[in-house]
């Protein structure tokens, strides 16, 4: 007997194909969640211990568990922790006695706010490296774009930021250093602000998007379709634009969203390299201190974003391939 999901594929494989994607996002992200507690949970010191001293007596340290609940079971607080998670409250701070949402919703606007600018100069710039690398495959310039590229891949964040911070900032005095935002601040203020810490990223990701971008077109125009349309005697561009690109769309997609991903989950090192206000300079204050509530509400965070954009690149990837649809 054939199951609902089962009859609801064969009617409609489009929405159960989406349906069976959101599902099984939602189990990761329960799993995930999981994880984060546990892992946080077996970080070695403990929070009333660092906020006491180490010169505190163990009636104060008892005390301070047991008004910050780390007294009850640890299934008890993470079935708690999560039931909040689900509202949109993931506790106070330990460190500062706020509202953890309220603290991260600035900063998480500022991490959008560093992502976005970054993934509006990468993302177009490297389609366009990308077919221009087709285009010109196996020329000079072809190889001088792999070789600029492989070596941005090669450099760590950390490295790339040092290393921009010590040519303009330091040397040259034409950036800001730290890059310290704050509200009020004019769209153009920001932006010169953000400079630095945006040409981190858009360098550690426009190499890997492009060279994802080439491949999945070269690895198009060997298709006997392709082989057709030169023979009717399209252009190089044309066949490409018009056949070659909406057909590679899947796999640029997917390279995109991690890319996306990345930049909003991935910019912990490019904070603090340039003390940025955002989620990974607040994280990582956070663990400094064992500031259990906010380290686990980023890192639940920092995985329902990469999560959803994973989903989103699957969903994208069906929709415009029906092979992906119709399998067999």
């Amino acid at each position: 007997m054939t199951s609902p999901m089962g009859r609801l594929a064969a009617k409609h494989p489009l929405p159960a194909l989406i349906l069976r994607r959101l599902g099984l996002s939602l189990i990761l992200l329960a799993a995930v969640s999981l994880l984060i507690f546990a892992g946080v949970e077996a970080l070695p010191g403990d929070f009333a211990t660092t906020y006491l001293g180490q010169a505190a007596t163990p009636q104060a340290v008892a005390n301070i568990r047991a008004e910050l609940g780390l007294d009850q079971p640890v299934m008890t607080r993470y079935f708690q922790w999560l039931a909040g998670a689900l509202h949109g409250d993931f506790g106070t701070s330990w460190a500062s006695r706020m509202p953890v949402a309220t603290q991260i919703a600035d900063r998480l606007g500022n991490s959008l706010f560093l992502a976005a600018v970054a993934a509006i100069i990468s993302i177009p710039l490297a389609i366009l490296l990308g077919l221009v690398a087709v285009l010109t495959r196996d020329t000079f310039l072809d190889r001088a774009i792999n070789v600029v590229t492989l070596a941005a891949i090669s450099l760590p964040e950390f490295f790339v930021g040092y290393l921009l911070i010590m040519v303009f900032a330091v040397n040259m005095g034409v950036a800001t250093f730290p890059s310290t935002i704050f509200p009020g601040m004019t769209l153009g203020a920001k932006l010169q602000a953000i400079a630095l810490p945006v040409a981190t990223l858009v360098l550690v990701v426009l190499a890997h998007m492009m060279r994802m971008t080439r491949a999945a077109i070269i690895s198009v125009l060997s298709s006997a379709y392709m082989e057709t349309a030169e023979l009717k005697g399209l252009g190089a561009w044309r066949a490409i634009l018009r056949h070659a690109a909406p057909n590679a769309i899947a796999p640029i997609v997917n390279v995109v969203a991690l890319n996306l991903a990345y930049l909003i989950v991935g910019v912990v090192v490019v904070e603090v390299v340039f003390v940025y206000p955002g989620m990974g300079q607040y994280m990582v204050d956070a663990v400094t201190v064992r500031d259990m509530p906010v380290v686990q509400a980023c890192g639940l965070i920092f995985a329902a974003v990469y999560i959803l954009l994973n989903m989103t690149a699957d969903i994208i990837a069906i929709v415009s391939n029906p092979r992906l649809r119709h399998p067999r």
